[in-house]
């Protein structure tokens, strides 16, 4: 059973305050519908009375959706009945060192650093500064001389594919049967790559000592180099030969490392470490992947839901029978009213970026049919975590990359015991189960336990087998006292295969992100020159994904918002 944790109603009214405990709220579902305030298992609810007029009063409600992490708020304002209220979803941009409270007179009182603000953002009748904030339309809109922003809707970017997708999913009777045909017979192998040699004068360039350790590969293939296809990251002399499993520092960018692999070049490990032989056929054992090693010492790491993705509804995959009647979703929303969700950097940020890549599955595929996981948990839908707030309740038996709110990263297979994390959890994305696991008895890094089943593992694809696609993942890899961050790029593999390159890599847990196109696999490294960005894509072909604005490059995810979800990377700031 989760864990029970009692969120707190604080009360301020003509200058008095009052706590008291409104219930106790779980971590997961409860009978009936209910709202995604009403999920949050730890939000803290402030009250305040102030006088609008000689008989009218007003009253604000402020919501600290998590105290722990102290980031996201929501302000209702309405009369002392609350018949008309509005609701501002508030953002706090330093939630470490600047905490929010209501005042009894109608402001809100930021303190930081010892420094007290009463920031008059609600008082009076016209609540003139979050009216202005709203009506500007900007994703975040300041307040406060900027220490503190409103969230706006948006309306989120997507391309002509991902329209026709959802048009068809959405209101075409066996749609998604019509997207499985394109995906099987059109999209298979379209995105496949395979290295040209090297010239044979030019020595590849050194590989960085700093860099985790090169994956193991056979003998033939150790000393060969290649041209690394349609990579788009500057490797400096990198770029006229690498050799597979070696890895390079993306030019101007220390912390960033890059390395190449065709899967016929690894050594021949069982399917579990031992036993049985794995043998990818003739398409993918020559199909060039990428990996992207980020030094978790150097970089922070979030995530941010898409204005429209994942959804928060029942997925199309989950059995009639673990359906709830009378629920909109498993969580009993499929609404993230009134919360506002981005699908964008935010401008504090964005100075400090350095990648961004797309996040999992939408909930349509985000969810089992087969298996033991269809009949458990509602079908054990990815569960999902931004800046504190639980908008889709993490499922045990899920694999789960995670960032707690100091910044540390893991990622491992969900457990039951795990709700006890949930206070800590900053940002967590599930996605599936995992690629690569420790071997329940000597903890060694081995191929998941549903890697080579079709419908258990709900890897998407045909029940014929026919797996092999455009594939991205994730893992971890520990090297000497260093943890790095890991993106995978498959130009066309199956799950066996992500698995066996993580595995070479040394990762200690790996797991399936998204798949089938460019804009569902898209990396994007930053450079910055003073005032200018410089963005490369991990694939040349993955710009088109971007924009175009007096001549410059606006980039996806910084610049705009997309109707995706997405991982990003910051330079860390030195602890104050």
């Amino acid at each position: 059973m989760p864990a029970l944790v009692a969120a707190a109603l604080v009360l301020h009214v003509s200058g008095s305050v009052a706590q008291e405990q409104v219930g106790d709220t779980a971590v997961g579902h409860a009978a009936g519908a209910r709202t995604i305030v009403e999920l949050q298992p730890f939000r803290q609810t402030s009250v305040s009375m102030s006088e609008a007029g000689e008989t009218a009063r007003r009253r604000a409600t402020l919501v600290n959706l998590n105290p722990g992490i102290n980031a996201w708020f929501l302000l209702t304002l309405g009369d002392a009945g609350q018949e008309h209220a509005t609701t501002y979803h508030l953002e706090n941009p330093d939630p470490r060192e600047q905490q929010l409270e209501l005042g009894a007179g109608g402001d809100i009182r930021l303190e930081a650093a010892g420094r007290v603000t009463d920031c008059a953002i609600w008082s009076g009748a016209a609540d003139a500064e979050l009216e202005e904030a709203r009506r500007s339309n900007l994703p975040f809109a300041p307040l406060c001389n900027g220490r503190l922003y409103l969230r706006n809707p948006v309306p989120g970017n997507r391309t002509s594919l991902e329209a026709v997708t959802e048009f068809l999913r959405d209101h075409v009777w066996g749609g998604e049967r019509v997207i499985g045909f394109v995906k099987r017979e059109l999209f298979r192998d379209v995105f496949e790559q395979r290295p040209a040699p090297a010239d044979a004068q030019v020595p590849p360039a050194a590989a960085s000592d700093r860099a985790p350790a090169p994956a193991l590969v056979s003998a033939e293939y150790e000393a060969r180099a290649f041209i690394p296809g349609s990579l788009g990251i500057d490797l400096g002399e990198a770029d006229r030969g690498v050799v597979l499993g070696q890895w390079y520092e993306a030019r101007g960018l220390p912390g960033v490392y890059v390395s190449t692999m065709q899967p016929a070049a690894l050594v021949g490990l069982g399917a579990r470490g031992q036993g049985q032989a794995w043998r990818p056929d003739a398409v993918e054992a020559e199909a060039l992947s990428y990996l992207i090693a980020f030094d978790l010492s150097r970089f922070d790491v979030g995530f941010t839901l898409g204005t429209e993705h994942p959804r928060l509804g029942w997925s199309g995959n989950v059995l009639d029978d673990v359906r709830e009647p009378g629920l909109p979703g498993p969580d009993g929303i499929d609404t993230s009213a009134p919360l506002v969700r981005a699908g964008m950097l935010p401008p504090w940020l964005e100075t400090r970026a350095v990648a961004t890549f797309t996040g999992g599955l939408k909930r349509e595929q985000g969810a089992f049919r087969y298996g033991a996981l269809a009949q458990r948990d509602h079908g054990s839908h990815y569960g999902f975590v931004e800046q504190g707030v639980v908008f889709s309740r993490l499922v045990p038996g899920l694999a789960t990359l995670f960032v707690t709110g100091d910044g540390t990263v893991d990622m491992k297979t969900w457990t039951g015991d795990d709700e006890a994390l949930l206070p800590a959890i900053r940002d967590a994305r599930q996605n599936g189960v995992a690629l690569v696991e420790p071997d329940p008895v000597g903890g060694v890094p081995v191929p998941g336990a549903l890697v080579g089943r079709w419908g258990p593992g709900n890897w998407s694809g045909s029940a014929k087998g026919q797996l092999r696609t455009l594939r991205a993942g994730a893992c971890l890899i520990a090297h000497a006292s260093t943890r790095f961050l890991v993106y995978g790029y498959f130009s066309t593999a199956t799950p066996p295969t992500m698995a066996r390159v993580f595995q070479a890599y040394g990762c200690y847990y790996a797991m399936h992100l998204d798949m089938n196109a460019l804009e569902h696999t898209y990396l994007a490294l930053y450079r910055r020159q003073g005032s200018q960005i410089e963005v490369e894509h991990l694939v040349e072909g993955m710009s088109q994904l971007d924009k175009q604005s007096g001549g410059a490059v606006v980039p996806r995810f910084l610049g705009f918002p997309d109707d995706r979800d997405f991982f990003y990377l910051l330079r860390r700031i030195p602890e104050r």
